[in-house]
Protein backbone atom coordinates (compact mmCIF):
# COMPACT_ATOMS: atom_id res chain seq x y z
CA UNK A 1 0.00 0.00 0.00
CA UNK A 2 1.54 3.61 -0.93
CA UNK A 3 3.02 5.17 1.78
CA UNK A 4 1.32 8.61 0.67
CA UNK A 5 -2.19 7.12 1.40
CA UNK A 6 -1.38 5.48 4.65
CA UNK A 7 -0.38 8.89 5.61
CA UNK A 8 -3.87 10.33 4.05
CA UNK A 9 -5.33 7.86 6.86
CA UNK A 10 -3.70 9.00 9.54
CA UNK A 11 -4.47 12.74 8.66
CA UNK A 12 -8.60 12.11 8.48
CA UNK A 13 -8.32 10.99 12.18
CA UNK A 14 -5.71 13.32 13.39
CA UNK A 15 -7.49 17.00 11.64
CA UNK A 16 -10.65 15.94 12.90
CA UNK A 17 -9.69 15.08 16.27
CA UNK A 18 -7.86 18.53 16.89
CA UNK A 19 -9.87 20.04 19.86
CA UNK A 20 -11.60 16.65 20.29
CA UNK A 21 -10.46 16.30 23.78
CA UNK A 22 -10.82 19.66 25.46
CA UNK A 23 -14.35 18.83 24.33
CA UNK A 24 -14.69 15.68 26.19
CA UNK A 25 -13.04 16.86 29.15
CA UNK A 26 -15.63 20.15 29.17
CA UNK A 27 -18.38 18.06 29.40
CA UNK A 28 -20.12 17.76 32.46
CA UNK A 29 -19.75 14.36 34.39
CA UNK A 30 -21.86 11.60 33.93
CA UNK A 31 -23.11 9.15 36.59
CA UNK A 32 -22.46 5.69 34.87
CA UNK A 33 -20.85 3.40 36.96
CA UNK A 34 -19.35 4.76 40.02
CA UNK A 35 -22.62 6.94 40.55
CA UNK A 36 -25.07 4.34 39.65
CA UNK A 37 -28.98 4.96 41.11
CA UNK A 38 -29.47 3.40 44.26
CA UNK A 39 -30.70 -0.71 43.74
CA UNK A 40 -34.65 -0.09 44.27
CA UNK A 41 -37.01 2.91 43.97
CA UNK A 42 -37.00 5.57 40.80
CA UNK A 43 -34.19 8.21 40.00
CA UNK A 44 -34.91 11.68 40.71
CA UNK A 45 -34.21 13.44 37.10
CA UNK A 46 -34.42 16.81 36.94
CA UNK A 47 -33.92 19.58 34.13
CA UNK A 48 -32.49 23.07 36.45
CA UNK A 49 -31.60 25.90 35.08
CA UNK A 50 -27.57 27.03 36.27
CA UNK A 51 -27.01 30.47 34.87
CA UNK A 52 -27.71 30.94 31.41
CA UNK A 53 -27.30 26.99 30.96
CA UNK A 54 -30.01 23.72 31.38
CA UNK A 55 -28.40 21.08 32.98
CA UNK A 56 -29.87 17.49 33.59
CA UNK A 57 -29.40 16.14 36.88
CA UNK A 58 -29.75 12.35 38.29
CA UNK A 59 -30.34 11.90 42.13
CA UNK A 60 -28.49 15.44 42.22
CA UNK A 61 -25.34 15.34 40.29
CA UNK A 62 -24.91 16.19 36.78
CA UNK A 63 -25.24 13.78 34.13
CA UNK A 64 -24.98 14.34 30.74
CA UNK A 65 -26.17 12.01 28.04
CA UNK A 66 -23.26 10.08 26.01
CA UNK A 67 -25.79 7.62 24.27
CA UNK A 68 -26.69 5.12 21.86
CA UNK A 69 -29.83 4.37 20.03
CA UNK A 70 -29.93 0.47 21.41
CA UNK A 71 -29.92 -2.13 18.27
CA UNK A 72 -29.30 -6.40 18.84
CA UNK A 73 -26.34 -4.79 20.53
CA UNK A 74 -25.10 -6.21 24.15
CA UNK A 75 -25.51 -3.25 26.41
CA UNK A 76 -22.35 -4.24 27.67
CA UNK A 77 -20.14 -3.09 24.66
CA UNK A 78 -22.38 0.67 25.33
CA UNK A 79 -20.54 0.51 28.69
CA UNK A 80 -17.06 -0.39 27.77
CA UNK A 81 -17.03 2.16 24.73
CA UNK A 82 -17.77 4.85 27.44
CA UNK A 83 -21.62 5.46 26.76
CA UNK A 84 -23.75 5.96 30.20
CA UNK A 85 -27.39 5.28 28.67
CA UNK A 86 -29.38 4.36 25.98
CA UNK A 87 -32.69 4.78 24.41
CA UNK A 88 -35.46 2.68 22.75
CA UNK A 89 -38.67 3.51 20.65
CA UNK A 90 -41.26 0.79 22.48
CA UNK A 91 -41.88 -0.70 25.55
CA UNK A 92 -43.86 -3.19 23.59
CA UNK A 93 -45.93 -5.90 25.38
CA UNK A 94 -43.36 -8.30 27.05
CA UNK A 95 -43.45 -6.70 30.72
CA UNK A 96 -40.59 -9.32 31.65
CA UNK A 97 -38.17 -8.60 28.83
CA UNK A 98 -38.82 -4.85 29.45
CA UNK A 99 -38.12 -5.33 32.81
CA UNK A 100 -34.57 -7.99 32.41
CA UNK A 101 -33.47 -5.00 29.90
CA UNK A 102 -33.81 -1.98 32.90
CA UNK A 103 -32.16 -4.95 35.91
CA UNK A 104 -29.29 -5.12 33.32
CA UNK A 105 -29.31 -1.27 32.13
CA UNK A 106 -29.08 -0.77 36.23
CA UNK A 107 -26.06 -3.56 36.91
CA UNK A 108 -24.38 -1.80 33.94
CA UNK A 109 -24.84 1.70 35.63
CA UNK A 110 -26.74 2.76 32.03
CA UNK A 111 -29.88 5.51 32.69
CA UNK A 112 -32.58 4.66 29.90
CA UNK A 113 -34.90 7.51 27.85
CA UNK A 114 -38.11 5.00 27.69
CA UNK A 115 -39.78 5.09 24.19
CA UNK A 116 -43.84 5.05 23.90
CA UNK A 117 -44.97 3.82 20.92
CA UNK A 118 -47.11 6.72 19.77
CA UNK A 119 -49.78 6.26 16.81
CA UNK A 120 -48.20 8.13 13.24
CA UNK A 121 -50.51 9.68 11.32
CA UNK A 122 -48.99 8.47 7.62
CA UNK A 123 -49.22 5.07 9.20
CA UNK A 124 -53.00 5.68 9.09
CA UNK A 125 -53.73 6.90 12.84
CA UNK A 126 -56.57 9.21 12.68
CA UNK A 127 -56.34 11.83 15.63
CA UNK A 128 -59.86 13.23 14.64
CA UNK A 129 -61.15 9.83 16.34
CA UNK A 130 -61.65 11.15 19.77
CA UNK A 131 -62.35 7.31 21.20
CA UNK A 132 -58.81 5.64 19.24
CA UNK A 133 -56.73 8.95 20.89
CA UNK A 134 -58.44 8.05 24.32
CA UNK A 135 -57.36 4.21 24.18
CA UNK A 136 -53.99 5.03 22.96
CA UNK A 137 -53.66 7.28 26.03
CA UNK A 138 -54.77 4.45 28.07
CA UNK A 139 -52.43 2.13 26.99
CA UNK A 140 -49.32 4.70 27.12
CA UNK A 141 -50.52 5.61 31.07
CA UNK A 142 -50.47 1.85 31.77
CA UNK A 143 -46.81 1.03 30.38
CA UNK A 144 -45.37 3.94 31.90
CA UNK A 145 -46.84 3.20 35.39
CA UNK A 146 -45.86 -0.36 35.14
CA UNK A 147 -41.73 1.02 35.17
CA UNK A 148 -41.73 4.57 36.52
CA UNK A 149 -40.28 3.36 39.72
CA UNK A 150 -37.25 1.33 38.26
CA UNK A 151 -34.21 3.19 38.72
CA UNK A 152 -32.37 2.92 35.45
CA UNK A 153 -35.09 5.12 34.29
CA UNK A 154 -34.24 8.01 32.69
CA UNK A 155 -37.08 9.90 30.80
CA UNK A 156 -39.99 9.32 28.83
CA UNK A 157 -40.03 9.85 24.72
CA UNK A 158 -43.64 10.00 23.38
CA UNK A 159 -43.21 9.37 20.33
CA UNK A 160 -40.46 9.11 17.68
CA UNK A 161 -41.00 11.97 14.39
CA UNK A 162 -44.63 12.48 14.68
CA UNK A 163 -43.84 15.69 13.04
CA UNK A 164 -42.80 13.72 9.45
CA UNK A 165 -45.78 13.48 6.92
CA UNK A 166 -48.02 14.37 9.65
CA UNK A 167 -51.30 16.83 8.57
CA UNK A 168 -53.58 16.87 11.75
CA UNK A 169 -51.77 19.37 14.49
CA UNK A 170 -54.12 17.73 17.19
CA UNK A 171 -51.14 14.96 17.25
CA UNK A 172 -49.34 17.65 19.80
CA UNK A 173 -52.65 18.15 21.91
CA UNK A 174 -52.64 13.84 21.95
CA UNK A 175 -48.43 14.45 22.91
CA UNK A 176 -49.60 17.30 25.54
CA UNK A 177 -52.67 14.68 27.27
CA UNK A 178 -50.28 12.21 27.54
CA UNK A 179 -47.23 14.43 28.92
CA UNK A 180 -49.95 15.57 31.65
CA UNK A 181 -50.60 12.13 32.26
CA UNK A 182 -46.90 11.21 32.49
CA UNK A 183 -46.27 13.73 34.61
CA UNK A 184 -49.81 13.08 37.17
CA UNK A 185 -48.40 8.96 37.33
CA UNK A 186 -44.67 9.93 37.22
CA UNK A 187 -43.07 13.08 38.77
CA UNK A 188 -39.98 11.91 38.66
CA UNK A 189 -38.66 11.92 35.28
CA UNK A 190 -39.11 14.51 32.73
CA UNK A 191 -40.83 14.02 28.97
CA UNK A 192 -39.99 14.97 25.62
CA UNK A 193 -41.12 14.04 21.80
CA UNK A 194 -38.48 13.37 19.33
CA UNK A 195 -38.92 15.35 16.27
CA UNK A 196 -37.81 14.59 12.36
CA UNK A 197 -35.94 17.84 12.23
CA UNK A 198 -37.98 20.86 13.04
CA UNK A 199 -39.19 24.57 11.47
CA UNK A 200 -40.26 27.84 13.35
CA UNK A 201 -44.11 27.06 12.60
CA UNK A 202 -43.51 23.37 14.41
CA UNK A 203 -41.97 24.65 17.09
CA UNK A 204 -44.69 27.13 17.40
CA UNK A 205 -47.15 24.73 17.44
CA UNK A 206 -45.81 22.07 19.64
CA UNK A 207 -45.01 25.49 22.15
CA UNK A 208 -48.82 26.09 21.59
CA UNK A 209 -50.87 22.60 21.73
CA UNK A 210 -48.46 20.54 23.77
CA UNK A 211 -46.75 23.00 26.46
CA UNK A 212 -46.55 20.51 29.14
CA UNK A 213 -43.28 18.80 27.38
CA UNK A 214 -40.19 19.07 29.42
CA UNK A 215 -37.97 19.37 26.71
CA UNK A 216 -37.88 18.28 22.66
CA UNK A 217 -35.43 15.54 20.98
CA UNK A 218 -34.13 16.52 17.62
CA UNK A 219 -33.17 14.21 15.20
CA UNK A 220 -30.57 15.31 12.83
CA UNK A 221 -28.29 13.65 10.10
CA UNK A 222 -26.39 14.93 7.59
CA UNK A 223 -28.26 18.99 7.88
CA UNK A 224 -27.08 18.79 11.85
CA UNK A 225 -24.51 21.76 11.35
CA UNK A 226 -27.97 23.56 11.07
CA UNK A 227 -28.75 22.88 14.40
CA UNK A 228 -27.66 25.99 15.90
CA UNK A 229 -29.79 28.42 13.09
CA UNK A 230 -32.74 26.53 13.41
CA UNK A 231 -32.83 26.89 17.23
CA UNK A 232 -32.33 30.61 16.92
CA UNK A 233 -34.97 30.93 14.33
CA UNK A 234 -37.62 28.92 15.79
CA UNK A 235 -36.96 30.77 19.44
CA UNK A 236 -36.62 27.65 21.16
CA UNK A 237 -34.75 28.48 24.25
CA UNK A 238 -35.54 25.48 26.36
CA UNK A 239 -33.23 22.32 26.87
CA UNK A 240 -33.26 19.48 24.11
CA UNK A 241 -31.57 15.99 23.90
CA UNK A 242 -30.32 15.24 19.83
CA UNK A 243 -32.36 11.85 20.27
CA UNK A 244 -31.19 10.85 16.68
CA UNK A 245 -27.86 11.91 15.06
CA UNK A 246 -25.19 9.92 12.92
CA UNK A 247 -24.06 9.36 9.25
CA UNK A 248 -25.32 11.26 6.15
CA UNK A 249 -28.62 10.37 5.70
CA UNK A 250 -29.63 8.24 2.38
CA UNK A 251 -31.94 11.41 1.14
CA UNK A 252 -29.48 13.87 1.52
CA UNK A 253 -26.35 12.01 0.02
CA UNK A 254 -25.84 12.54 -3.77
CA UNK A 255 -27.32 9.86 -6.47
CA UNK A 256 -26.25 8.01 -9.68
CA UNK A 257 -28.27 9.21 -12.61
CA UNK A 258 -30.77 6.07 -12.27
CA UNK A 259 -31.58 7.66 -8.62
CA UNK A 260 -29.09 5.37 -5.69
CA UNK A 261 -28.10 6.92 -3.12
CA UNK A 262 -23.95 7.09 -2.70
CA UNK A 263 -23.44 5.91 0.67
CA UNK A 264 -20.00 7.22 3.03
CA UNK A 265 -17.51 4.56 3.32
CA UNK A 266 -16.62 3.52 7.09
CA UNK A 267 -14.01 5.41 7.55
CA UNK A 268 -15.30 8.66 6.30
CA UNK A 269 -19.03 7.91 8.48
CA UNK A 270 -16.52 8.27 11.43
CA UNK A 271 -14.79 10.72 10.15
CA UNK A 272 -18.40 12.85 9.92
CA UNK A 273 -19.51 11.71 13.25
CA UNK A 274 -16.50 13.55 15.07
CA UNK A 275 -16.63 16.68 13.04
CA UNK A 276 -20.80 16.70 14.07
CA UNK A 277 -20.38 15.49 17.73
CA UNK A 278 -17.80 18.05 17.91
CA UNK A 279 -18.77 21.27 16.38
CA UNK A 280 -22.90 20.50 16.89
CA UNK A 281 -23.49 18.60 20.32
CA UNK A 282 -20.74 18.74 22.76
CA UNK A 283 -20.31 22.58 21.73
CA UNK A 284 -24.07 23.49 23.01
CA UNK A 285 -23.33 24.19 26.78
CA UNK A 286 -26.48 26.02 27.60
CA UNK A 287 -29.14 24.04 26.09
CA UNK A 288 -27.80 20.59 24.99
CA UNK A 289 -28.19 17.56 27.59
CA UNK A 290 -26.11 15.08 25.66
CA UNK A 291 -27.27 12.90 22.46
CA UNK A 292 -28.18 9.33 21.18
CA UNK A 293 -26.20 8.18 18.01
CA UNK A 294 -27.69 5.58 15.64
CA UNK A 295 -27.38 3.24 15.77
CA UNK A 296 -25.60 1.49 18.46
CA UNK A 297 -26.53 -1.84 16.61
CA UNK A 298 -26.99 -3.20 12.47
CA UNK A 299 -30.29 -3.01 10.60
CA UNK A 300 -31.17 -2.47 7.37
CA UNK A 301 -32.43 1.03 5.95
CA UNK A 302 -31.36 1.34 2.12
CA UNK A 303 -28.15 -0.57 2.76
CA UNK A 304 -27.22 -3.09 5.35
CA UNK A 305 -24.23 -1.06 6.73
CA UNK A 306 -25.69 2.58 6.08
CA UNK A 307 -26.93 3.32 9.92
CA UNK A 308 -25.74 1.15 12.15
CA UNK A 309 -22.44 1.35 13.85
CA UNK A 310 -21.94 -2.58 13.64
CA UNK A 311 -22.37 -5.45 10.92
CA UNK A 312 -24.43 -7.80 11.19
CA UNK A 313 -22.12 -10.01 12.28
CA UNK A 314 -20.97 -8.03 15.21
CA UNK A 315 -17.78 -6.53 14.63
CA UNK A 316 -17.22 -3.05 15.50
CA UNK A 317 -16.51 -0.12 12.41
CA UNK A 318 -14.56 2.47 12.65
CA UNK A 319 -17.20 4.92 13.93
CA UNK A 320 -17.54 2.80 17.24
CA UNK A 321 -14.13 3.39 17.86
CA UNK A 322 -14.56 7.50 17.39
CA UNK A 323 -17.40 7.57 19.85
CA UNK A 324 -15.01 5.95 22.39
CA UNK A 325 -12.55 9.01 21.64
CA UNK A 326 -15.57 11.17 22.14
CA UNK A 327 -16.99 9.86 25.25
CA UNK A 328 -13.85 8.88 27.25
CA UNK A 329 -10.82 10.89 25.37
CA UNK A 330 -9.16 7.66 24.67
CA UNK A 331 -9.35 5.54 21.85
CA UNK A 332 -9.35 1.50 21.97
CA UNK A 333 -6.10 -0.88 22.17
CA UNK A 334 -6.95 -1.98 19.19
CA UNK A 335 -8.61 -0.39 16.42
CA UNK A 336 -10.92 -1.10 13.12
CA UNK A 337 -10.06 -0.98 10.08
CA UNK A 338 -9.69 2.11 8.05
CA UNK A 339 -10.63 1.71 4.27
CA UNK A 340 -11.28 4.26 1.46
CA UNK A 341 -14.34 4.18 -1.27
CA UNK A 342 -14.26 0.74 -3.89
CA UNK A 343 -13.25 2.07 -7.46
CA UNK A 344 -14.53 0.52 -10.13
CA UNK A 345 -12.24 0.15 -12.96
CA UNK A 346 -10.86 3.42 -11.94
CA UNK A 347 -14.27 5.05 -11.14
CA UNK A 348 -16.09 5.92 -8.32
CA UNK A 349 -19.29 5.74 -7.64
CA UNK A 350 -20.48 9.23 -8.32
CA UNK A 351 -19.93 8.85 -12.17
CA UNK A 352 -22.63 6.50 -12.30
CA UNK A 353 -20.97 3.34 -13.49
CA UNK A 354 -22.70 1.39 -15.80
CA UNK A 355 -21.98 -1.97 -17.04
CA UNK A 356 -22.64 -4.53 -19.59
CA UNK A 357 -24.26 -7.55 -18.71
CA UNK A 358 -22.01 -10.20 -18.29
CA UNK A 359 -18.75 -7.96 -19.14
CA UNK A 360 -15.59 -8.19 -16.92
CA UNK A 361 -14.59 -5.23 -14.50
CA UNK A 362 -12.18 -4.62 -11.64
CA UNK A 363 -13.00 -3.73 -8.37
CA UNK A 364 -10.17 -2.16 -5.95
CA UNK A 365 -10.23 -1.40 -2.16
CA UNK A 366 -7.61 0.36 -0.17
CA UNK A 367 -7.47 -0.58 3.30
CA UNK A 368 -5.12 -0.54 6.18
CA UNK A 369 -5.04 -2.03 9.68
CA UNK A 370 -3.92 0.57 12.37
CA UNK A 371 -2.17 -2.16 14.37
CA UNK A 372 -0.95 -3.68 11.12
CA UNK A 373 -3.42 -6.90 12.14
CA UNK A 374 -3.98 -9.07 8.83
CA UNK A 375 -7.66 -8.14 6.77
CA UNK A 376 -9.38 -10.41 5.19
CA UNK A 377 -11.49 -9.19 2.56
CA UNK A 378 -15.90 -10.59 1.49
CA UNK A 379 -16.96 -8.84 -1.73
CA UNK A 380 -20.65 -9.70 -2.45
CA UNK A 381 -23.68 -8.05 -4.35
CA UNK A 382 -26.87 -7.29 -3.57
CA UNK A 383 -29.81 -5.83 -5.67
CA UNK A 384 -30.49 -2.71 -5.61
CA UNK A 385 -33.44 -1.39 -3.11
CA UNK A 386 -36.43 -0.99 -4.08
CA UNK A 387 -37.86 0.44 -0.69
CA UNK A 388 -39.24 3.81 -0.53
CA UNK A 389 -39.86 3.67 3.47
CA UNK A 390 -39.92 7.10 5.54
CA UNK A 391 -39.02 7.48 8.90
CA UNK A 392 -37.07 4.32 9.79
CA UNK A 393 -39.74 1.60 8.80
CA UNK A 394 -38.97 -1.72 8.17
CA UNK A 395 -37.03 -2.85 5.32
CA UNK A 396 -36.08 -6.40 3.52
CA UNK A 397 -33.05 -6.90 2.77
CA UNK A 398 -32.28 -7.00 -1.42
CA UNK A 399 -31.60 -10.39 -2.91
CA UNK A 400 -28.48 -11.38 -3.18
CA UNK A 401 -26.63 -12.35 -6.45
CA UNK A 402 -24.52 -14.81 -7.33
CA UNK A 403 -21.37 -13.16 -9.56
CA UNK A 404 -18.37 -15.22 -10.90
CA UNK A 405 -15.45 -13.12 -8.83
CA UNK A 406 -11.68 -13.45 -8.88
CA UNK A 407 -10.09 -12.00 -6.02
CA UNK A 408 -6.70 -9.91 -6.53
CA UNK A 409 -4.65 -9.56 -3.31
CA UNK A 410 -5.49 -7.31 -0.30
CA UNK A 411 -8.79 -5.21 -1.88
CA UNK A 412 -8.54 -6.19 -5.61
CA UNK A 413 -11.31 -7.83 -7.07
CA UNK A 414 -12.16 -8.89 -10.81
CA UNK A 415 -15.73 -9.68 -11.53
CA UNK A 416 -18.51 -10.33 -14.09
CA UNK A 417 -21.45 -8.33 -14.41
CA UNK A 418 -24.32 -9.91 -13.18
CA UNK A 419 -26.35 -11.34 -16.20
CA UNK A 420 -29.83 -9.74 -16.28
CA UNK A 421 -29.82 -5.88 -16.24
CA UNK A 422 -31.07 -3.67 -13.20
CA UNK A 423 -29.86 -1.50 -10.97
CA UNK A 424 -26.95 -3.63 -8.02
CA UNK A 425 -24.67 -2.47 -5.41
CA UNK A 426 -21.19 -4.09 -4.93
CA UNK A 427 -20.25 -4.75 -1.08
CA UNK A 428 -17.01 -5.09 0.49
CA UNK A 429 -16.38 -5.86 4.46
CA UNK A 430 -12.76 -5.96 5.21
CA UNK A 431 -12.25 -7.67 9.07
CA UNK A 432 -9.16 -7.54 11.09
CA UNK A 433 -9.91 -10.86 12.90
CA UNK A 434 -9.96 -9.17 15.65
CA UNK A 435 -14.37 -8.03 16.54
CA UNK A 436 -13.79 -5.12 14.17
CA UNK A 437 -14.47 -4.83 10.37
CA UNK A 438 -15.03 -1.20 8.00
CA UNK A 439 -16.90 -1.51 4.94
CA UNK A 440 -17.72 0.40 1.49
CA UNK A 441 -20.29 -0.28 -1.18
CA UNK A 442 -20.93 1.03 -4.45
CA UNK A 443 -23.94 1.23 -6.49
CA UNK A 444 -23.72 0.17 -10.19
CA UNK A 445 -26.03 -0.39 -13.50
CA UNK A 446 -26.60 -2.89 -15.44
CA UNK A 447 -27.26 -2.94 -19.07
CA UNK A 448 -28.20 -5.31 -21.62
CA UNK A 449 -25.34 -6.31 -24.25
CA UNK A 450 -25.86 -4.52 -27.76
Amino acid sequence: MPHAWRRRVGLWLGLALAGCGAVAAQEPASVAGAQAAPDSGPAIVKIVKQGPAYRLLVDGQPFYIKGGGLGEVDQETLVARGGNSFRTWSTGDDTAKVRAMLDRAQRNGLKVAMGLDVARERHGFDYNDAQAVAAQQKRIEAEVALYKDHPAVLMWLVGNELNLEHRNPKVWNAVNDITLAIHRIDPNHPVMTPLAGFTPALIAEIKTRAPALDLIGVQLYGDINELPAKLRESKWTGPYVVTEWGPTGHWESPLTTWGAAIEDDASRKAARLIERYQAYIASDKRQGLGSYVFLWGQKQERTPTWYGLFLKSGESTPSVDAMQFLWTGQWPDNRAPAVQPILIDGLAADKSVSLIAGSEHEARLQAEDPEQDPLRFQWYVLRETTATSTGGDHEDVPASVRVRMTFQGQGGLKFQAPAQPGAYRLFVEVRDGKGHAAYANFPFQVTAAP
